[in-house]
């Protein structure tokens, strides 16, 4: 199997997910899939690719000088990000979190009552730039969190 096979692969589970969850009505069968045919194939790829990579079962296929994978130094996952299988396996990752993140806002805001549309933006910046999504949904839901608090 290519590492370019397993790209199109997570990166087609992760988009699914996010049409669902965009597009699809939110209910427990849907939210259910997006966590376990989304996010759960999305990890469960991650860890596949993880362990064939440190057993040395999978080969990163390095461009130049890479490294062997998961070297915790910023010189040593600077190389391993140039090795095919480091950048797959990395994306897969923010693919994996991202997703469950949406997942968890779109759960939220329905709770609070925020409507699809107003919902699409957070999901839109998360998928694209996950941090500034949740940082984003997290300072809109602050005062919707401390009124349903007080009720």
């Amino acid at each position: 199997m290519s590492w370019d096979f397993v790209f199109g692969f997570t990166n087609a589970v992760a988009l699914a997910g996010w049409a669902l969850l965009a597009f699809a009505p939110r209910r427990p069968l849907v939210l259910s899939a997006i966590l376990y045919a989304g996010v759960a194939v999305l990890c469960a790829a991650y860890l596949a690719m993880f362990i064939a990579l440190i057993a040395g079962w999978a080969d990163p296929q390095r461009v130049g000088e890479a490294a062997p994978p998961f070297e915790y130094t910023v010189d040593g996952l600077q190389r391993m990000l140039a090795s095919r299988g480091g950048i797959t396996i990395a994306w897969t990752h923010f693919l994996a979190f991202d997703l469950f993140v949406g997942l968890w806002i779109a759960r939220d805001a329905d709770a609070k009552q925020v409507g699809r549309v107003w919902q699409i933006p957070f999901l839109f910046a998360t998928l694209m730039a996950g941090p500034i999504g949740l940082i984003a949904w997290l300072i809109v839901r602050e005062p919707r969190a401390r009124a349903a608090a007080r009720r």
